[in-house]
């Protein structure tokens, strides 16, 4: 057995996995709307993208493994109740905001501004909610 290792360390990424119910989809969503970059599709149940150094594992719903027993993997079942989102840091709230409405992102407002940020959320065609957010200061 291995010995510890340090936690985090050079060559470790994080990946997040959001689970969708159309591959397709969100194939297309992820790349044409996100700007995110495909690198790889597997077996027809999960793709992969880079979006400037972070990665996304994009995959179906699924039952247990023997990796991971006891735990299904399913959609969100209701985009108004979310568990999590994911934040990309943007320099122009505003023009990303516009760059994005004009892909075709769904924002559930435009850009809001308050005294430490400019931000605006959107959702992925499952309800997987996104913010952009422009840090003031």
């Amino acid at each position: 057995m291995a010995g510890p290792v340090a936690f985090p360390a050079p060559g470790m990424e994080l990946t997040h996995i959001l689970v969708v119910r159309d591959l397709a989809r969100s194939r297309d969503w992820y790349r044409d709307v996100l700007g995110a970059t495909l690198t790889g599709e597997y077996g027809g149940s999960s793709a992969i993208f880079n979006f400037q150094g972070a990665w996304l594992l994009v995959v179906t719903p699924g039952g247990e493994t023997p990796d991971k027993p006891g735990t299904a993997f399913v959609p969100p079942a209701d985009p108004a109740q979310i568990s999590h989102s994911i934040t990309i840091r943007v320099p122009d709230c505003r023009a990303a905001y516009e760059t994005l409405r004009a892909r075709g992102a769904a924002f559930l407002t435009e850009p809001h501004e308050s005294a430490w940020e400019v931000r605006c959320f959107f959702g992925d065609p499952d309800g997987h909610l996104f913010e952009i957010s422009e840090r003031k200061g």
